[in-house]
């Protein structure tokens, strides 16, 4: 009977890994985008690129098990909800007053160590920031933030 059962479950997964889900990678980065509209220090671009651009962008760095189904559907549900709450792909898109918005959102979470993920950072330690590295992060969005807000 276990053998059984565990035969099924192997056919299931077989048979899973010819559904996988269309993945976030675009050609180049949009003209919209947050690191081309402000080109950030290399040091922050790093940052940017290792701890957010992946879930948050319109193109993603997919890791190998990505190709493993059902690791790769819960990979992209992920990416999806991360770019639905924000797409830094999008950014020169938005209005003023979104820019400013979203840049103090990611401040705050970046600050409160909501973000990155810890799912994300265990597979990806060069997303786990110091409390050196947040500050020169969150303090290049803040200035940010300053230079994009719209004067009232």
């Amino acid at each position: 009977m276990l053998r059984k059962i565990l035969l099924g479950l192997f056919v299931i997964l077989l048979g899973a890994q010819a559904f996988r889900p269309e993945k976030n990678l675009s050609a180049a980065p949009a003209p919209s985008d947050l690191l081309v509209k402000h080109p950030a220090p290399p040091a922050v671009d790093r940052m940017l690129r290792a701890g957010c651009y992946d879930c948050h962008s319109d193109h993603t760095r997919y890791p190998w098990y990505a190709e493993l189904q059902p690791l790769g559907w819960w990979l992209d549900q992920h990416v999806r909800d991360g770019k639905r709450a924000l797409n830094l792909s999008l950014f020169g898109d938005w209005p003023a007053k979104r820019q400013a918005s979203r840049l103090e959102e990611m401040v705050d979470t970046i600050t409160q160590r909501e973000m990155p993920l810890p799912s994300y950072t265990l597979g990806h330690p060069e997303a786990k920031f110091t409390d050196a590295q947040i500050q020169e992060l969150t303090g290049w969005l803040e200035a940010l933030r300053d230079k994009v807000a719209p004067e009232e």
